[in-house]
C-alpha cells in the first residue's frame, strides 16, 4: 500500500533549496478513487464549484509532498475519501497556495494530458519557414496577452499533409513562449453518452483558462468538425460542434487562450467551424534541400555507424514524402535492416533499397503529391 504524502515546512525558502521537497507544485491532477473500506458512507463528493474546491484542497493539503501514483485523503468534509495523483508538475513537489488542482474522472481523460516542458523547439521542425513566420504573431500574443485586447489571435488553423510538422510546431511554440500546451486528439472528445462531448470541450477550456496563457491544440479536427453534409456517415456530433463554436466565439471571455486546430482534410471541415479561425497556416511537403537536411540531422542519432552517402541524390528520389515518412519509413527501416543482419554499419544501399520499395508501393499515386 502506498504511503500518504508527508508534510514539509512550508516556510522553507523553496527558491533557494536544492531539495526536491522544496519545489512548489504548479499543477496537480487528481482522480477520485473512493473509500478504502466497503460499508463506509456512500456519499460521493460532487464538485459543483471548482474554484471553491481548489481553495479547500489547497488549504487542506498545503505543505504535502506529492508524487505521481500516491493518494491524498480528505480529512474533513468526506473523511478518508481518496484521490489518486495521476499527474504532477514538477515531479515530487510540494502543494502550495498557488498550486492548480484539477480533478479528472478518468485516468486516461484527454484533459489530463498537459505539457509544461518538452524537448521540441523551432529548430526541430525542418523547413516550414512560412508557417514559422506566421507563428510569430501567436508567439507575441502568448508572451504578452494583455497587449492585444480584443485583437488577440485566438483561433488558428494548421493544415496540410500528414507528417509535415503541425504538432511539432505547436509544441515548439509552447517551448519558445514557456507556456503550457494541452494537446488532445479530437476523437477523444467524442463521448459515449449524449452531452459527454460538449462537457469535455467546456472542461478543456475551463482548465486552459486556469493555466492561461495557454495553448489548446486539437489534432485531427475533422473528426468532430466534419462538414455537416457528411455527418450522417459518422454519427451526429452537432452538440460537440456547437460547444466548440461557443468556446471559439469567446461568448464567455477566456483571456490568454490560443486554440490551434490541426487537420489534413481542410476542405472537409464544416464551414461554420472553419470560419472561426482568423488565420490559416499551410504546411507543405519538404523540398529536396529540406529532405537532405532531415536525412543528415537524424542519422546523427543512429546507434550504428553510417557509411558516407550521397544524401543529395537520395533526397531527389524522396520528393513527395513527408518528414515523418522519411524518418519512420526510410531511415528507421534502413537502420532495422542493418540490425537484423547483425551489421555494425548502415550503408547507402540500405537507404536506396528502402526508398525504392516505398516508392514502388505507391507508384500508382500522384508523383507530385505522394502521401504515404
Amino acid at each position: 500500500m502506498r504511503s500518504i504524502p508527508q508534510r514539509v515546512n512550508t516556510k522553507k525558502n523553496h527558491e533557494n533549496s536544492s531539495d526536491s521537497e522544496g519545489v512548489a507544485t504548479e499543477l496537480l491532477i487528481l482522480k477520485p478513487e473512493g473509500y478504502p473500506l466497503s460499508g463506509m458512507i456512500e456519499d460521493y463528493p460532487i464538485i459543483e464549484n471548482k474554484d471553491v474546491f481548489e481553495c479547500y484542497a489547497r488549504e487542506q493539503w498545503s505543505g504535502c509532498v506529492v508524487r505521481k501514483g500516491e493518494y491524498l485523503f480528505d480529512r474533513r468534509m468526506f473523511p478518508d475519501f481518496a484521490y489518486k495523483i495521476i499527474e504532477i508538475e514538477p515531479a515530487e513537489s510540494v502543494i502550495g497556495m498557488s498550486t492548480s488542482i484539477v480533478v479528472s474522472e478518468e485516468e486516461n481523460d484527454p484533459l489530463a494530458s498537459t505539457e509544461f516542458k518538452n524537448p521540441v523547439c523551432f529548430d526541430s521542425v525542418v523547413g516550414q519557414e512560412l508557417a514559422k513566420q506566421k507563428c510569430r504573431l501567436i508567439e507575441r500574443f502568448l508572451e504578452e496577452p494583455e497587449r492585444f485586447g480584443k485583437w488577440a489571435p485566438r483561433n488558428v488553423l494548421f493544415f496540410g499533409p500528414s507528417g509535415t510538422g503541425k504538432t511539432m510546431l505547436a509544441k515548439a511554440l509552447a517551448t519558445k513562449t514557456e507556456v503550457p500546451i494541452i494537446p488532445v486528439k479530437a476523437t477523444q472528445l467524442i463521448g459515449e453518452y449524449v452531452g459527454d462531448g460538449a462537457r469535455q470541450i467546456h472542461q478543456l477550456y475551463d482548465r486552459a483558462e486556469e493555466m492561461a496563457p495557454c495553448i489548446v491544440f486539437i489534432d485531427e479536427l475533422d473528426a468532430i468538425a466534419l462538414d455537416r453534409r457528411f455527418q450522417e456517415l459518422r454519427g451526429d456530433v452537432v452538440e460537440i460542434v456547437n460547444a466548440l463554436l461557443t468556446e471559439m466565439d469567446g461568448i464567455d471571455e477566456r483571456a490568454g487562450i490560443c486554440t490551434i486546430g490541426s487537420t489534413n482534410r481542410v476542405h472537409s471541415l464544416d464551414t461554420a467551424v472553419r470560419s472561426r479561425f482568423e488565420e490559416e497556416i499551410e504546411f507543405i511537403l519538404p523540398g529536396v534541400e529540406e529532405i537532405q537536411h532531415i536525412f543528415e540531422l537524424n542519422i546523427e542519432t543512429f546507434p550504428l555507424e553510417v557509411e558516407p552517402c550521397d544524401f543529395a541524390a537520395l533526397a531527389k528520389k524522396a520528393v513527395g514524402l513527408s518528414g515523418r515518412d522519411l524518418v519512420e519509413k526510410v531511415l528507421k527501416t534502413a537502420l532495422h535492416r542493418a540490425i537484423i543482419e547483425n551489421r555494425e554499419t548502415v550503408t547507402e544501399k540500405d537507404f536506396e533499397t528502402t526508398l525504392s520499395k516505398l516508392i514502388k508501393k505507391d507508384e500508382n499515386r500522384n508523383p507530385d503529391r505522394l502521401y504515404v
